[in-house]
């Protein structure tokens, strides 16, 4: 089971519950709190686990794409639209501080390796992401019987 087959949410949900409770490598820096993700939102993060979430979505992604994701390419996924008044928005990437924390710390806790052009996951960081794929594809056959057709 691939991160692929799952639902997203489902997937990231779940990995940000792992990470925070068994990699003691990857917690938020005193900062956190108070940062804001770009200059297109207002306010920082309304969740206290936001630093888990944004870490288990950058796992995904990282295992989706077959090719390494830079710095510069995750302020673009996680930019969006500024508003400007009256006058009409403008795209404008990201903050790229938190994701170089996040992707540093994970790459202390061997899940994530850099690579010419960005960085990839490691085999461990794969087996992590396709184990707790397999894990909500269980979930979701228990609830729904009829997905089991899809399944391994």
């Amino acid at each position: 089971m691939t991160a692929k087959e799952v639902p997203a949410d489902a997937l990231i949900k779940r990995l940000s519950e792992y990470l925070k409770e068994n990699i003691k490598e990857v917690k938020p820096p005193s900062w956190a709190q108070f940062v804001k993700l770009g200059v297109h939102k207002e306010n920082s993060p309304e969740d206290p686990d936001w630093w888990y979430l944004r870490a288990a979505s950058i796992l995904r992604k990282l295992a989706v794409s077959a090719e390494p994701i830079g710095l510069g390419t995750f302020s673009v996924i996680y930019g969006g639209l500024r508003r400007r008044g009256s006058a009409p928005p403008h795209f404008r990437r990201g903050a790229r501080n938190h994701v170089r924390k996040i992707l540093q710390q994970l790459e202390r806790a061997g899940l994530v390796s850099k690579v010419p052009g960005g960085r990839v996951l490691t085999p461990k960081g794969q087996s992590l992401v396709s184990s707790v794929a397999y894990e909500v594809f269980t979930e979701l056959v228990k609830e729904k019987p009829e997905l089991a057709k899809y399944g391994p």
